[in-house]
């Protein structure tokens, strides 16, 4: 496998980022990627029972169509809490975006991120949905990861290349997210266009195993949100042999995993306001459940998150957070390293030695940034 220093779009897909006039500053606020060919589609949505309209929209297309040739992103507007109303302004831009690429409505996942509890302005997604079609382009990528940031501060690409049975696959991913970050779905938007050609329920798999493995291992503020979705599409244009199974599953596999891993470390360490970047391994738990519930307990306490972002050794807030966490635990077998509070990269290593099980999460430091972004933020 073979990782590429800048994003590069697999055989057959387009994409482009415009602004639309949705975000006041003026800058870009609305993307399109496309493939040229119908591709498969695999999803992973938000467990928050309150869903934005785009969420609702895109698992009913799923439902009933199999190929699908677009995913079109605006920033600035979440389009939740917005009634049937929302529904309708989101079936309406993948109305608007299917007319001009000549597809079914049905081939064209929505998707949304800002504000909650405000109405799409869908007039300006419509008006400017020619010039973002008409500017589809290979390299367009570049413009699409800045079109779909909000708080975000730098854009989130990676791009890998690896051997499928002797043709060259590209898995290239984009995402965005910066606060309201919290397991159980990524808590973020994140999109990967790929030119394997692979059966649906191997993509399905491969997608699940690399998300519980990647973005539900990330917090940063225990805050999940509303809109959070991960999309997989794959054209097939690589023109390997079909995957379902064996090692190029397991070479797939792993270049997804990579993808995803990496995008939600790059969440992290984007975190608003976030100083510090930390690793937290909790080890040697009964098993895999209680290791990941103590890790998360740590890392989502914001005593804990305030003592590294103020560089003091108050280790006992690590300790108070794994005994309040619900799990088994004995003082006298509980330890605890933790590496210099000095460095940007911090890791945590903690010990439950009741068993053989760990767990890996990531998260960042909680700042008076933080709450002053999000104090106004409207």
């Amino acid at each position: 496998m073979m990782v590429l220093k800048k994003a590069a779009l697999p055989k057959g897909f387009k994409a482009n980022g415009i602004a639309c006039g949705l975000k006041k500053s003026g800058k870009m606020d609305l993307a399109l990627f496309y493939s040229e060919v119908p591709a498969k589609a695999a999803c992973l949505f938000t467990t928050n029972k309150i869903t934005a309209a785009p969420l609702k929209l895109d698992k009913k297309f799923l439902k009933v169509n199999s190929g699908f040739q677009a995913i079109v992103v605006n920033s600035s507007n979440a389009n939740c809490l917005t009634g049937k109303s929302g529904v309708k302004d989101a079936e309406e831009t993948a109305k608007t975006f299917a007319s001009f690429l000549n597809i079914k409505k049905e081939s064209v996942l929505v998707n949304s991120t800002g504000i909650i509890g405000k109405r799409l302005d869908v007039g300006k997604i419509k008006n400017a949905s020619g010039n973002l079609v008409k500017g589809l382009s290979a390299k367009g990528i570049m413009y699409a990861s800045k079109a779909i940031m909000t708080t975000d501060t730098f854009e989130k690409e990676v791009t890998v290349k690896l051997d499928i049975g002797g043709n060259k696959i590209t898995v290239c991913g984009i995402a965005k997210g910066a606060g309201m970050i919290s397991p159980n779905m990524a808590t973020l938007l994140c999109f990967i266009m790929t030119d394997a050609n692979i059966a649906l329920s191997a993509l399905k798999k491969a997608l699940k195993d690399s998300v519980d493995g990647s973005f539900n291992c990330i917090t940063v503020d225990g805050c999940m949100s509303t809109n959070d979705s991960v999309m997989v599409l794959a054209n097939g244009e690589g023109g390997n042999k079909i995957i379902s199974g064996g090692r190029d599953y397991d070479n797939f596999s792993k270049a997804l995993h990579y993808v995803c891993l990496q995008l939600a470390k790059m969440v992290v360490r984007d975190g608003e306001g976030a100083t510090k970047f930390i690793e937290i391994t909790v080890d040697k738990a009964k098993n895999t459940e209680e290791a990941k519930i103590a890790a998360l307990a740590i890392a989502n306490s914001n005593l804990f998150k305030t003592a590294i972002y103020g560089e003091n050794p108050n280790f006992g807030r690590i300790a108070s957070a794994v005994g309040a966490c619900g799990i088994d635990v004995e003082e006298s077998k509980l330890r605890c390293k933790v590496t210099s509070l000095k460095k940007k990269d911090i890791k945590v290593h903690v010990e439950i030695n009741t068993g053989k099980a760990k767990s890996v999460i990531y998260t960042s430091d909680l700042t008076p940034e933080y709450i002053k972004i999000n104090a106004e933020y409207n």
